[in-house]
């Protein structure tokens, strides 16, 4: 199925994005790597993602993978170059578009051979283009719709393993949480206004040029193994396997794990009952970040 339906007792069937929970006809999955560089700041179409995953590179700075489907912005960016943890992580989606601007050499032929569809400058010219307004490499832009016309055998959006419904019982109540990466750092602070999470990056508030501030209706904390890959100075995250995160939502946080058993699978995330914690509806951010020694 291309999406999660809902059945209601009049008989009507209501299809349901396995991404955020809402009610959108969910479409094939495109994934782009985001630079998230202080000059890379505000993004472009960063608030339009159903789901955000934020990871660890060089440096212990970090960069973003946003993921759409079904409602795509205009444009968004700036768009940067791929890494090997990012063919782990996308597999979940089955066989996804991944807009991105350039990799390591080393590291193309395992975009090649992985089951992603690669949307680069190269094979798609007329899909990005270069902002006037920033210095480069801080201003390469991408039109999603025209990076989908690149990739036709992209796989739609199907079950990744998340849950949407009413918010699990317990939890703390917590107003703000802050994750740290060796040189970066994401806020989130709970808005009962906005009935979201803020996001902040580096001790600022997360903007997005076409609407304001960045939200996300849960946050996810997962923590992994953030280890060297094989290629010197690289890190590696691992997000096959198992271990504990925290999930964020309704102003509370909730322990959790999380379990991933192969690179196909979709992950889990299961509460302190054993039981499938559900996520508020509305966009997602992932911040994958390294678990304690």
């Amino acid at each position: 199925m291309s999406g999660c339906s809902v059945t209601f007792d009049s008989g009507d069937e209501e299809v349901r994005s396995p991404f955020t929970g809402e009610q959108v006809e969910p479409g094939p999955v495109l994934a782009v790597k985001l630079d998230n560089a202080p000059d890379a700041r505000p993004h472009t179409g960063l608030a339009s993602a159903d789901i955000v995953y934020a990871s660890q590179v060089e440096g212990g700075l970090s960069r973003l993978t946003a993921i759409y489907s079904g409602d795509l912005p205009a444009e968004t960016g700036p768009v940067r170059s791929a890494r090997e943890s990012d063919l782990q992580l996308l597999r979940t989606f089955g066989d996804p578009a991944f807009a991105f601007s350039g990799a390591r050499s080393a590291v193309l032929p395992l975009i090649t051979q992985s089951p992603v569809e690669a949307v680069t400058p190269d094979s798609a010219p007329g899909a990005f283009f270069r902002s006037g307004d920033r210095d480069a490499p801080h201003n390469l832009f991408l039109r999603p719709t025209e990076a989908l016309d690149d990739a036709p055998g992209a796989s739609d959006a199907s079950d990744i393993g998340f849950r949407f419904g009413e918010a699990p019982e317990g939890g703390r109540e917590t107003p703000e949480e802050t994750v740290r990466f060796p040189s970066a750092s994401f806020g989130f602070a709970w808005s009962a206004e906005d009935g979201a999470w803020r996001v902040s990056m580096d001790g600022s508030p997360a903007q997005d040029t076409g609407t304001g501030q960045v939200t996300a209706a849960t946050v996810v904390v997962q923590y992994v193994d953030v280890h060297d890959s094989q290629f010197p100075g690289t890190p590696f995250t691992e997000t096959v396997g198992s271990g504990a995160a925290t999930v964020l939502r309704d102003g509370r946080a909730h322990d959790a794990r999380w379990q991933r058993d192969s690179s196909g699978d979709g992950t889990r995330f299961t509460g302190e009952d054993g039981e499938r914690l559900n996520f508020a509806t509305g966009p997602v951010w992932v911040v994958l970040a390294p678990a304690p020694a």
